[in-house]
């Protein structure tokens, strides 16, 4: 027992070996590859910038409902717009102010505020065709009983006013009201933009592209443009919207002219880019609208602008009709200088819009400050210094009419100059 004991002991004091740790015995640690270690990290990287982007996009988009929210037109008796509203006939007005109030220098210093330009955007049910009527910012309409949009004290109706006018006490919802009245029209849609906003949204699509037919030398809006293509974008595109005494006859019906020549264009480049149909361009519009128009609270949804905007991308070139309301001048003191609906032609645009049939024109009767453009427009030779010569220009194209009117008119797919 003793030797047993001491054996015991000895054992004790002896130290052990340890016993080296082996691999699993069911399984083996796969040693993993440079190609694979890099697909996981890739992948983990893509995982992390798609998470990112979903919140700056989530972040983005609160921004921009809360920056429409914070700056959006109450209309009279507006209603909330309902998904059943907009698989209906859509109407919208954009009104172009012309209010110097935070422009900057270089638009003068004048205090009044008028609507310098104001269209009638109607896209048909079917979504097959679309109508932008402009109204001559010297029309003279009867104004209806308007509480004010824009903290002015509104006003009582009228006979007889100039319909840029109803902007200055009411705000825009009382212009609205102006073409609801006289159209016949609802038109729960209402955007209001400024000079700095043309600026802006200009730069945001790229600029446009626009041929001139005859010089512009206009000391007014400082647009000098010789015979050409150019692309506008900035405060040379705002120059180019605003010029009157440059083209035709100077009168207000030729500066429309004018203006479709660059709005027509605009919905050529927009369509050809695919901006409708693409979501990530239509955010990004978006975004640019949010930040630089005052919109209505029917437009204080993200998702409604988009849904709008939408709309057009199946909708024909030549079934995108542009028209001014007919009108003549000529008119006896103290309306000289004014201009007034003739409405033997004027009510069946209306009647037409009202009833959501379509208005297509046959080639273009614009009026005098634009005409359609010869198939290969000679390129300028100096380009202006607020605006650089474009590489082409789109083809003119001619559709059948469905239904046609006398007044004046062209349709996206005929490429016009200023002239």
């Amino acid at each position: 027992m003793a030797g047993l004991a001491l054996k015991l002991e000895a054992m004790k004091k002896s130290p052990r070996t340890p016993k080296s740790e082996g691999f699993a015995r069911h399984g083996r640690i796969r040693v993993q590859t440079k190609p694979r270690a890099f697909a996981s990290l890739a992948f983990k990287a893509l995982g992390l910038l798609t998470a990112v982007a979903i919140a700056i996009a989530g972040l983005s988009f609160w921004e921009i409902s809360n920056t429409i929210k914070g700056n959006n037109i109450v209309l009279a008796g507006a209603k909330k717009i309902t998904a059943e509203d907009l698989k209906g006939p859509i109407n919208m007005l954009l009104v172009g102010s012309d209010t110097r109030a935070g422009q900057g220098a270089g638009y003068g210093n004048d205090t009044s505020v008028l609507a310098d330009v104001i269209i009638l955007l109607h896209i048909s049910e079917d979504r097959k065709n679309a109508v932008a009527l402009s109204f001559p910012r010297d029309l003279l309409v009867p104004w209806p009983a308007c509480p004010s949009t824009s903290g002015g004290p509104g006003y009582l109706p009228q006979s007889l006013g100039q319909i840029n006018a109803t902007i200055a006490n009411g705000g825009p919802g009382c212009t609205l009201l102006t073409v609801e009245k006289l159209t016949g029209l609802s038109i729960p849609y209402l955007a209001m933009i400024d000079f700095k906003g043309v600026i802006e949204m200009s730069n945001a699509i790229g600029g446009v592209d626009v041929c001139v037919a005859e010089e512009i030398s206009d000391p007014y809006t400082q647009t000098y443009l010789q015979p050409g293509e150019y692309n506008l974008k900035g405060k040379a595109a705002l120059q180019f919207l605003r010029t009157r005494h440059g083209v035709g006859d100077g009168s207000d019906l030729a500066r429309i002219s004018n203006q479709q020549t660059f709005l027509t264009s605009l919905v050529r480049k927009v369509k050809s880019e695919g901006v409708l149909s693409n979501p990530v361009y239509l955010y990004s519009l978006a975004s640019a609208a949010a930040r630089n128009m005052q919109l209505s609270e029917s437009l204080t949804d993200v998702n409604v602008m988009v849904a709008l905007a939408s709309a057009l991308k199946d909708v024909e070139l030549d079934a995108i009709t542009f028209m001014q309301v007919p009108s003549r001048g000529g008119l006896p003191a103290p309306y000289s200088g004014r201009v007034a609906p003739v409405y033997e032609t004027a009510n069946v645009i209306f009647s037409k819009l009202v009833n959501d049939e379509p208005i297509l024109v046959d080639g273009s009767n614009t009026g005098t400050g634009s005409v359609v453009a010869s198939p290969s427009p000679s390129p300028s030779s100096s380009s202006s210094a607020s605006a650089s010569p474009s590489s082409s220009a789109s083809p003119s194209a001619s559709s059948s009419p469905v239904a046609t009117t006398d007044g004046r008119g062209t349709n996206a797919s005929i490429t016009t100059c200023s002239g």
